[in-house]
């Protein structure tokens, strides 16, 4: 594959994989969308359709890695480094695309919800006030969650361990199952196995940090978040930012030397 294709799809997917995958996260959260509070099982399910559709999508042009984990994983276990510049340019470049785009299809929502008193604060609404002020002080804004993840528990060895295993998981699935005729991407079936890995970690894993496993799902859509004309949004979590990418790549680096040892 050339390295247009690569890029090519690279961008395609990501932006498919935030678009869904940050959609259900916007589509829960927000006011006035008719799945708030559809809870923790739609958003996984959510996410783990929007691999489906975004691996599905991509593959044919670039393997469909949409995750700097994977290609880092992929580069060890072949030894093959010349392409990951493009694969992380695309990855990067199509969060940002995908999490611009969950803006614009949920415009009217960020704005009713980040200008209810209820959200933001005002008379009657103490306790909400009160909770927003808390992550705020954090640094996370209330729409935040919708862009990136973000810890339950700030305990920076817990939240980077459990990015790493959720990571070392998903990775290892790519690498043992499905991958397709030229081993560089995910094959059919991976496509449906990956979606499939990718609801349970959520399910089992997902609790602690929101499971990024993803530094382009995470710092593109964040990066998004700092710059968008959003009222009252708060920060975008800095001090957290790093655990999300640094984690995944480790876990992916795992991964690939226990495929290496136990499985080449």
């Amino acid at each position: 594959m050339s390295s247009s294709d690569i890029f090519i799809g690279e961008t395609i997917g990501t932006a498919i994989l935030i678009l869904l995958g940050g959609g259900v996260c916007a589509a829960v959260t927000l006011k006035a969308s008719k799945a708030r509070n559809a809870g923790w099982l739609a958003i996984t399910f959510g996410w783990g359709f929007a691999v489906l559709t975004a691996v599905y999508t991509s593959a044919p042009l670039s393997g469909a890695h949409l995750n700097p984990a994977v290609t880092v994983a992929l580069a060890i276990k072949d030894n093959d480094w010349s392409n990951v510049p493009t694969y992380f340019a695309g990855q990067f470049l199509g969060a940002m695309i995908g999490a611009a785009l969950v803006w614009v299809a949920y415009y009217g929502q960020f704005h009713a919800h980040l200008t209810d008193k209820e959200i933001v604060g005002g008379p009657g609404a103490q306790a909400t006030a009160a909770k927003a002020v808390e992550a705020q002080e954090k640094g996370a804004g209330p729409v935040l969650g919708i862009f990136s993840t973000g810890p339950e528990i700030r305990n920076v060895a817990q939240n980077l361990a459990t990015e790493i295993i959720g990571t070392v998981v998903l990775v290892l699935a790519v690498l043992t199952q499905g991958l397709n005729d030229s081993g560089k991407g995910l094959g059919t079936l991976g496509a449906l196995i990956t979606a499939l890995v990718v609801v349970s970690i959520g399910l089992s894993l997902g609790g602690p940090t929101g499971y990024a496993i993803n530094p382009a799902r995470d710092l593109g859509p964040r990066i998004v978040h700092a710059l968008l004309p959003l009222p009252n949004k708060g920060g975008s979590d800095w001090g957290y930012a790093w655990i999300p990418v640094v984690g995944p790549l480790i876990g992916g680096a795992i991964a690939a030397g226990i495929y290496n040892v136990a499985f080449a």
